[in-house]
């Protein structure tokens, strides 16, 4: 029987950043799918570089092509829809460029045009760096609030997965004291409206939603504090008046322990920190630093990538197109040194693959 064939556009993130070494030791890999067809977006020089590396030479090459109907899938020749915005002559690691993050851009934009125009079925996003982009003169803080702006998206998410645990977000890349004031009842309830469509997208049957609360214990009856009872509890009633299995607001000491365990499907999470922790415990479990990692796939400073159990895929929900992201920032501390762990790209990509199937599906 014929399987159905996804194109999935890899953007290759920062090119002083680990992105295009874990597409290169990460490339053969994806073949083992045959309902995937991985296609990189980037700079044909810059993957080559990686490459070499990676010590890959003898293992690897590059094909550049001009469109995506060009790539052919090979488990030796990498095929780059090639922006050659990269001086490779002054190619240099771990370092923070308007350049580089210029390029980056450039690769993110190309992979929104092809997927609104229907020549790609996906995106799986490589780390940029904020610091870079913003030099660069991007006024966004990362992938997710451009994609959104790209595809003019008003409601959407960030959901992180890692093993049985998924965790979507009311707030991401803001400082704390505004997270708080942006946790209303209809930001949340849109979270959930969103989250409970992607739960679908991604295979769930009837999804069961935990609701974070935002302070201890979930206010505890109001004794610290009237959010829960102001603004989350109402989102809750409404979302269950709609359909949707929402439970909540629950401790958030204890909702992402139940859902690791089963009782729910994902989380809720009210802020960026409360629902990256448990994700990083469990996919940074493998040791190293990952103290800098962004689920965003954004970032420039230490990460786990040395480390083979690194793992997680960050999710954008509520686009039009589907785009999913490594778990991990930049890592500019082992940069070029060709020792990245591609395991967060090969799960980002299976994920992209399945949404992709099932919405073809449908």
């Amino acid at each position: 029987m014929d399987v159905d064939t996804h194109t999935v556009a890899i953007t290759m993130g920062d090119p002083a950043g680990i992105g295009a070494e874990i597409i290169a030791k990460g490339y053969p890999k994806l073949l083992a799918d045959d309902r995937v067809r991985p296609v990189v977006i980037g700079d044909a020089a810059v993957l080559r570089a990686a490459i070499e590396n990676c010590g890959l030479a003898g293992e690897r090459r590059v094909v550049a092509v001009d469109s995506v109907d060009e790539a052919v899938t090979d488990a030796d020749a990498i095929p780059v829809l090639d922006l050659a915005n990269v001086d490779p002559e002054s190619l240099e690691y771990g370092v923070v460029r308007e350049a580089y993050g210029q390029a980056s851009l450039e690769y993110v934009e190309r992979a929104i045009e092809l997927a609104r125009e229907g020549s790609i079925d996906a995106i799986t996003t490589a780390p940029i760096n904020k610091q870079a982009t913003k030099r660069a003169g991007s006024e966004y803080a990362g992938h997710t609030g451009m994609l959104a702006d790209y595809t003019g998206t008003e409601s959407y998410s960030m959901m992180l997965i890692e093993g049985d645990l998924r965790v979507t977000h009311v707030s991401t890349h803001v400082p704390l004291r505004e997270a708080c004031d942006l946790v209303t009842t209809d930001s949340v309830l849109e979270t959930i409206r969103v989250t409970d469509d992607a739960l679908v997208e991604l295979g769930v049957d009837e999804p069961t939603i935990g609701v974070a609360g935002l302070n201890p214990h979930a206010s505890d009856g109001g004794v610290l504090g009237e959010t829960e009872a102001r603004e989350i509890e109402p989102a809750v009633v409404a979302a269950r008046e709609e359909g949707i299995d929402a439970r909540g607001p629950e401790s958030p000491d204890t909702v992402y322990v139940a859902a690791a365990r089963g009782a729910y499907d994902c989380v809720v999470s009210m802020y960026h920190d409360q629902g990256h922790i448990p994700i990083k415990m469990l996919g940074f479990s493998g040791g190293g630093d990952g103290s800098e990692g962004d689920g965003d796939g954004e970032n420039g400073e230490s990460n786990t990538n040395a480390d083979a159990t690194v793992s997680g895929v960050n999710v954008t929900v509520g686009l039009p197109i589907l785009r999913t992201s490594v778990d991990h920032g930049t890592a500019f501390d082992i940069a070029g040194e060709g020792i990245a762990s591609e395991r967060s790209l090969l799960q980002a990509v299976s994920v992209a693959t399945d949404m992709a199937a099932r919405r073809g599906a449908r």
